[in-house]
C-alpha cells in the first residue's frame, strides 16, 4: 500500500438491489449522469448489478431497494439484504407499495399461472406482490414511478451528511397551483387523483393536459392533520356524484401504480363493494 493510497478516506458503501420491477428506479440511478461522478467520489458503488459486474460483498452502509415482494425466495432475500445495510432505503413504488404487480392481490393468481404457463407447477409465486417494509425494518422510503432523481441525490446527500432527509408530502395540485397549471378536473371534467397524491414529479401529466394517475403515493391530508391521509373519500365522491363515474370506474383510478397502499387501498375497496354482482 502506497502512501496516497493509505491516506485516502474510506469512503461509505452502497448497493443496489432488484426485487420484481421494470428497473426504471435503477436506470433513474443511472440517470444522474454527472453527479453519479460527484456520488462515485464520495461513495464506494460496490454492488449494482444493472451498472457493473463488480459484486462487492457487505456489509454496506446504504443499500437501495428496488421492486416488490413476489416470491417466497424474495422473503428470505430481503431478510439478509436487511442484516447487510446499515441505511435502508426504499425506491419506487414497487418498493414502497407493491407496484402494478399489487394488482394480483385482488385476484387469482393460480388461474393466471395456468393461463400464462405450460407449466405451472414449475412457477414459485406469492399469491400478493406486497412492499419492502411488510417483511423488514426500512428506514426511508422514496416514492415515484419512477423516482425523481432529484429527490433521489438530494436523501443520499443527506445521509452521507448525517442530516435527517426531508421529501415533500403536500398534494400535486399545490404543486399545478404553484406552476400556473390550469386545474383539468375543473377544466376538462378528468378524474385527476392529484388532490390526494404527493408532489414529486413536478405535476408532469397536468401540464401536459392530463389527469394525475398517483405514481407518486398518497399525499398528507394537511387538511385534515400532519401526518393524517388524504381525504380520498371526497375525491372519490367528486368522482362519482359530480363526473359520473360508474363504482367500477372509480375502482380502476384508485387502483393503480399505488393501489395497494391503504389509502388508496381502502378507498377502492370501499367502492368495489358497490359494483353489482351478478
Amino acid at each position: 500500500m502506497n502512501a496516497t493510497t493509505a491516506s485516502r478516506p474510506v469512503r461509505p458503501k452502497l448497493a443496489v438491489f432488484k426485487f420484481a420491477s421494470c428497473d426504471g428506479c435503477q436506470l433513474s440511478v443511472l440517470n444522474l449522469e454527472d453527479e453519479l461522478l460527484a456520488l462515485g467520489e464520495a461513495l464506494d458503488i460496490a454492488y449494482f448489478p444493472e451498472a457493473s459486474s463488480r459484486m462487492g460483498e457487505g456489509p454496506y452502509d446504504i443499500g437501495l431497494v428496488e421492486g416488490s415482494v413476489s416470491t417466497p425466495e424474495d422473503v428470505r432475500r430481503i431478510a439478509r439484504i436487511r442484516e447487510q445495510c446499515r441505511t435502508l432505503i426504499t425506491i419506487g413504488a414497487c418498493a414502497t407499495a407493491g407496484g402494478i404487480q399489487a394488482l394480483r392481490n385482488w385476484a387469482e393468481l393460480e388461474a393466471f399461472k395456468r393461463v400464462v404457463y405450460p407449466s405451472p407447477d414449475y412457477i414459485a409465486s406469492l399469491s400478493t406482490s406486497t412492499p419492502i417494509a411488510e417483511h423488514v425494518r426500512v428506514d426511508l422510503e422514496l416514492w415515484g414511478c419512477p423516482i425523481d432523481k432529484g429527490q433521489l441525490l438530494s436523501v443520499l446527500t443527506d445521509v452521507l451528511a448525517g442530516v435527517q432527509p426531508r421529501l415533500p408530502t403536500h398534494s400535486v395540485c399545490l404543486e399545478c397551483k404553484r406552476r400556473g397549471i390550469v386545474c383539468v378536473m375543473v377544466a376538462k371534467g378528468v378524474p385527476c387523483l392529484g388532490p390526494v397524491t404527493r408532489t414529486g414529479c413536478g405535476a408532469i401529466c397536468p401540464s401536459m393536459g392530463r389527469d394525475c394517475y398517483g405514481c407518486f403515493g398518497p399525499a398528507e391530508g394537511r387538511s385534515r392533520g400532519p401526518g393524517l391521509p388524504p381525504n380520498t373519500a371526497s375525491l372519490a365522491r367528486r368522482f362519482h356524484d359530480g363526473l359520473k363515474l360508474i363504482p367500477v370506474e372509480v375502482v380502476r383510478r384508485f387502483r393503480g401504480i399505488n393501489g395497494y397502499v391503504q389509502p388508496f387501498r381502502n378507498e377502492g375497496e370501499s367502492w368495489a363493494a358497490r359494483i353489482p354482482r351478478d
